[in-house]
């Protein structure tokens, strides 16, 4: 079985919205985006390591930039497993949802 926290989710969502553009700064403006709060570096960066440690994310260096003192980006996009896990929480989430509706319907 494959369990995702909801922060997990919303990172690997992140990094499935941004593409070939997934790297800490843009992740971390799309967490942003979806949730309306904003995530550490820190935090974002044992997320990133978690969810890879995991097999749910591949990573790759960039090209060395001169405005990054050479520096090379990390970028992150989803494994197959990753993809699978984030159709599973989908799924799980979806259906706590109209659970959640129907009961609102039934006691209001």
């Amino acid at each position: 079985m494959i369990d995702l926290t909801l922060n997990e989710t919303v990172v690997l969502l992140a990094v499935l919205r941004l593409k070939e553009n997934a790297y800490g700064v843009a992740i971390r403006e799309e967490i942003a985006k979806i949730t309306q709060t904003t995530v550490t570096y820190g935090t974002l960066y044992s997320y990133l390591d978690q969810l890879f440690r995991k097999g749910f994310l591949a990573k790759n260096l960039g090209r060395p930039t001169p405005e990054r003192g050479g520096r090379r980006k990390i970028y992150h996009r989803l494994t197959p497993k990753g993809r699978k896990a984030l159709s599973k929480a989908y799924e799980i989430q979806k259906t706590l949802m109209d659970e959640i509706g129907n009961w609102m319907v039934e006691f209001t």
